[in-house]
């Protein structure tokens, strides 16, 4: 009988970003683990009622994992519970259309497979630990992760200095093409004007400073929202599928009438 090899296993926490049917009881997980970067597995019998994991291995569950080095695919052999976040974000429109659109973007982000991306790893983690827990308004987590997705990546927008010339600013005009906010020379045609408070926003967005971005209005919250959604597909050169789904209708954090310090207990990158 030829020798097969020994088996290889290997655990790591992973953060499931989507599954695909395959054959009648198995699926294709793809998650992105903490040491291994993106990693595709098969998980066999799943999708049997009798499955000792399957809801376990849904999208937007924190689990540790095990898995056997395969072939082409490698094969899920274990699989724990570390946070259970698809149980509060699923039960919420607002939360899950959110949430889609981050694992998308977390899956476009980290392209190759079994490349370490350490910080996306935390940064997404952290994302749904607050978008599960409502610490925030959905809408300002969403922009808040596709912000600080794009800067690990390398495409770090600019809210104070000319992103062309690198002037101090506060600036008024934004571009996308640029990478943010530019001086009048700078200034391309088709760039906006957005309000200063929403500049304001999109900077707390990107530095995680929750304490005024809390505290935005509707309106400066809408216009942020418009130019992230721009930012970010200009960038990874496509559309966000997931991103026209996305429910803005209301917050489910409330903003206070009364603005009082918000401690930033619930960063968004990890």
């Amino acid at each position: 009988m030829a020798d097969n090899g020994p088996v290889v296993l290997y655990r790591d926490e992973a953060l499931v970003l989507r599954t695909h049917k395959l054959g009648e009881a198995d699926r294709i997980i793809t998650f992105l683990t903490r040491e291994h970067g993106k990693v595709r597995a098969v998980a066999k019998g799943v999708r049997r009622t009798s499955s000792k994991f399957g809801a376990r291995l849904e999208p937007f569950m924190f689990v540790d994992v095990q898995l056997h080095v395969g072939r082409s695919l490698d094969i899920v052999t274990q699989a724990e519970t570390v946070e259970p976040y698809a149980r509060a974000i699923c039960e919420d429109y607002g939360l899950y259309t959110a949430g889609a659109v981050m694992l998308e973007t977390a899956d476009r982000l980290v392209d190759a497979e079994r490349e370490p991306a350490v910080q996306q790893f935390w940064l997404l983690a952290g994302a749904l630990r607050a978008l599960s827990s409502r610490a925030h308004a959905p809408g300002l987590v969403l922009d808040s992760y596709l912000l600080r997705g794009l800067a690990v990546a390398g495409w770090a927008p600019t809210f104070s200095d000319c992103a062309r010339c690198g002037e101090p600013g506060p600036h008024r005009a934004f571009s996308v093409a640029q990478g943010g906010t530019v001086c009048p020379r700078c200034r391309p045609p088709g760039a906006t004007a957005p309000a200063p408070e929403t500049i304001d926003l999109l900077a707390a967005l990107l530095s995680g400073d929750w304490s005024v971005a809390d505290l935005a209005g509707e309106r400066n919250r809408r216009e942020a929202n418009g130019l992230v959604a721009a930012y970010s597909q200009f960038h990874l050169e496509r559309s966000l599928r997931s991103l026209r789904m996305v429910d803005r209708s209301e917050p489910a954090v409330p903003t206070p009438a009364v603005p009082t310090p918000v401690t930033p207990d619930v960063p968004v990158a990890h």
